[in-house]
C-alpha cells in the first residue's frame, strides 16, 4: 500500500508526541549554502524524468489553461494520477491558498504558526530558488524536503507515474507529477495538516484536487492582473478562477484589499457553496507599523495587530509587539490573513495558542522577498560593501508597488539603482512605472532572466531598456542611455563623464540606463557595475542596489552566493 486511508475521525486534529525540542520554529527557506540541483546527486535521474515532461513554467501558460472551461487544464488526468499511487490527498487535512500576490508569503507563515504549535505539518509552494526540493516541505524544521526522502519516494512511484504518462498519451505535465510526489509524501510521512499553494489560478489548478472532506479551509489572498491570457483575460475571469478552490460548507479567508465587484465575485461563490466567509480587511481589524528597526544588518518592523471578529466564525487575537522579519505593509496583511486562517483552525478545534501564532509569523522569513545581503554575503560576491544590496522577486505591478514601498521606508535617501530583470509575459511598462513613480533611481541596468532554467520566456534586455526609457519619459525623468555593459568591466571614463554631469534644464543629474550586453547570462558583476555607476556620480554614500523583476533573477544571485 502506498499509503493507509484518511479516516474521518482525524479531520480534526488529534493530540501530538512531540518528537523535537520544542520552541525551534522553521522557517521556509533554504540556506544559500545549500547549493542548487547540481549539488543534488542521487537525484540526478529524478531530473532527467523530470526533463521530459511538458513544463509551462518554462515555454508559458496555454490561452484559457487556468480557467473553468474547455481550454482548462484537465483535472481528470490529475485525479487518475492519484488514484494509481493510493489517492494520498485524501490522507490529511489541508489548508489551501490561492492569490495572485501574497500565497507564497501567506503559507510560510500559516505553516510555520502550526510548526511553533508542534504540528508535523506539510507545506507545497512554486517556485523555487536554487532547487526544486524548496517547493515541498515537511515536518518541524521546514527545510527543502531532503534529497535521499525525495529520491526514494520517485524510486516507490516511478512505475505508477509511467503508467498514467502512457494512459495519458504522455500529457501528464512537470507540475501534475510533482504536486502528485508531494501529496505521496505528505501522506507517507503521516503529517498533521498540510499547506498547499495554488500554482495557476485556482479552478483548474493541480493542487484543486482536494475534497471539501479533507479542506480545513481556504484562503484567498489577492486578485491581481497576471497571468491575464491564461486566466480569461479580465480581473473578473481571474477572481472567477481563483474562488474555484472553495469548497461546500468549508470556510474561506480572503486576504484583500479588494475592489467591490471582485470580493463580491468571491462572497458569490461562497454563497454558493454555503461556506463562511473571514476577512482580513474586516472593520473588526486593526494592524499598523510602529517603526523599522535593524538587527546585525537587516531591517524587521515592530507591528500591532489587533484581530477582533464576532460575525460566523468568533475570532480574536491581540499582538502588540510583534516583529517581522518580511517588510512592507502587503507582508503585515499577509500576516493578518495567515493569523486569521489560524484562528479558524483553531474554531474548528485546533489546538493553536497566541504565542504560537505571533512566534510563527515572527520567525518566518523568505529568500528573495525584500531579502538585504548582510556584508559578508555581499563581499562573497565581490562586492565592496559601499552600498547595501537588496534582492527582491516582484514582478508584477502591485509588487513592484509594495516593493516601492519598502525602498522608501527603508530608505528614504540616499543613492538607488536598480538591476531589473524580467520573463515577457510580464507588464513591463506597468512594472517600470510603479518603481519609477517612488524614489527616482539614479541607476537602471537591465538584464536578462533565466526562466525555469531556460530563454525562450526571457525579455532581452535591450527591449526591457527601451521599455524602462519610454516610462522615464512619461514620469518626465530625464535620462542618459549608456548602451550595453560587459558585466564585470570597468566603467569607462567617457561614460562617468557622463553621467556625472547634471542636466542643463533641471540642474539634477539625469537617470543612467543601460543593459547588459545581448544574449549574455545575468552575472552578479552587474551590481559591481551599478555600483561603479553609482560611484561615478558622486553624492552621499551609502546607496541602495535593489535586484528584481523576477524570482528567477533573484534565484541566480543566490546561486552564485552558493557556489562561492
Amino acid at each position: 500500500m502506498l499509503g493507509h486511508r484518511f479516516p474521518a475521525a482525524l479531520r480534526l486534529p488529534r493530540c501530538l508526541l512531540l518528537r523535537r525540542r520544542r520552541g525551534i520554529i522553521a522557517r521556509r527557506g533554504l540556506s544559500v549554502m545549500a547549493g542548487g540541483e547540481a549539488a543534488e546527486g542521487p537525484l540526478g535521474g529524478f531530473f532527467e524524468y523530470m526533463e521530459r515532461l511538458r513544463n509551462y513554467e518554462r515555454s508559458g501558460l496555454p490561452r484559457g489553461a487556468g480557467t473553468d472551461s474547455d481550454d482548462g487544464f484537465d483535472l481528470g488526468r490529475m485525479r487518475r494520477l492519484l488514484r494509481r499511487l493510493g489517492d494520498p490527498h485524501t490522507h490529511f487535512p489541508a489548508v489551501h491558498i490561492a492569490g495572485t500576490k501574497g500565497k507564497g508569503s501567506t503559507a510560510a507563515f500559516l505553516s510555520n504558526i502550526m510548526r511553533a504549535q508542534g504540528y508535523n505539518v506539510g507545506c507545497y509552494s512554486s517556485p523555487h530558488l536554487l532547487t526544486i526540493r524548496e517547493r515541498i516541505s515537511v515536518g518541524n524544521d521546514g527545510g527543502p524536503v531532503p534529497v535521499r526522502l525525495l529520491s526514494d519516494l520517485f524510486d516507490e512511484a516511478k512505475e505508477a507515474i509511467d503508467e498514467a504518462i502512457e494512459s495519458e498519451n504522455g500529457s501528464l505535465t512537470h507540475f501534475e507529477v510533482f504536486t502528485a510526489l508531494s501529496f505521496l509524501l505528505f501522506s507517507q510521512e503521516n503529517v498533521d495538516i498540510a499547506i498547499i499553494e495554488a500554482g495557476l489560478g485556482g479552478a483548474r489548478d493541480a493542487t484543486n484536487v482536494i475534497r471539501s472532506t479533507e479542506l480545513a479551509a481556504s484562503v484567498i489572498t489577492t486578485v491581481g492582473r497576471e497571468h491575464l491570457v491564461a486566466l480569461g483575460g479580465s480581473l473578473q475571469s481571474i477572481a472567477i478562477a481563483k474562488s474555484g478552490i472553495i469548497k461546500q460548507g468549508r470556510p474561506v479567508v480572503i486576504g484583500g484589499p479588494f475592489a467591490a465587484d471582485i470580493e463580491q465575485i468571491i462572497r458569490d461563490r461562497a454563497f454558493l457553496t454555503q461556506s463562511p466567509v473571514i476577512s482580513a480587511c474586516d472593520p473588526g481589524m486593526k494592524s499598523f507599523t510602529k517603526c523599522i528597526n535593524w538587527d546585525n544588518g537587516k531591517p524587521y518592523q515592530r507591528c500591532y495587530i489587533n484581530i477582533k471578529i464576532s460575525n460566523d466564525v468568533p475570532l480574536c487575537i491581540e499582538m502588540h509587539d510583534i516583529n517581522l522579519q518580511l517588510l512592507g505593509h502587503h507582508q503585515r496583511q499577509n500576516a493578518v490573513t495567515a493569523a486569521c486562517a489560524a484562528l479558524c483552525l483553531r474554531s474548528q478545534g485546533w489546538d493553536i495558542s497566541d504565542a504560537s501564532i505571533q512566534a510563527g509569523l515572527e520567525e518566518t522569513q523568505l529568500f528573495g522577498r525584500s531579502q538585504f545581503l548582510t556584508a559578508e554575503e555581499a563581499s562573497v560576491l565581490g562586492f565592496d560593501g559601499a552600498s547595501t544590496v537588496l534582492i527582491d522577486g516582484a514582478h508584477t505591478e502591485e509588487s513592484a508597488k509594495a516593493l516601492s514601498g519598502v525602498i522608501k521606508t527603508v530608505r528614504p535617501e540616499g543613492p538607488l539603482a536598480l538591476v531589473v530583470g524580467m520573463a515577457s509575459d510580464k507588464e513591463h511598462l506597468a512594472f517600470a512605472e510603479q518603481l519609477l513613480s517612488g524614489q527616482t533611481p539614479d541607476v537602471v541596468l537591465l538584464t536578462e532572466a533565466s526562466i525555469a532554467g531556460g530563454t525562450s520566456r526571457a525579455m532581452p534586455a535591450s527591449s526591457l531598456k527601451e521599455v524602462w526609457i519610454a516610462a522615464a519619459r512619461d514620469h518626465g525623468i530625464e535620462c542618459v542611455d549608456i548602451g550595453g555593459i560587459s558585466a564585470g568591466a570597468k566603467t569607462p571614463e567617457h561614460i562617468g563623464d557622463l553621467v556625472g554631469s547634471p542636466s542643463s534644464s533641471s540642474g539634477r543629474k539625469p537617470m543612467v540606463i543601460g543593459c547588459q550586453d545581448e544574449g549574455a547570462p545575468f552575472s552578479s558583476n552587474l551590481i559591481i557595475a551599478a555600483s561603479q555607476l553609482l560611484e561615478s556620480r558622486g553624492g552621499a554614500p551609502p546607496g541602495l542596489i535593489c535586484v528584481t523583476g523576477s524570482l528567477h533573477l533573484v534565484g541566480a544571485v543566490l546561486q552564485q552566493l552558493g557556489r562561492h
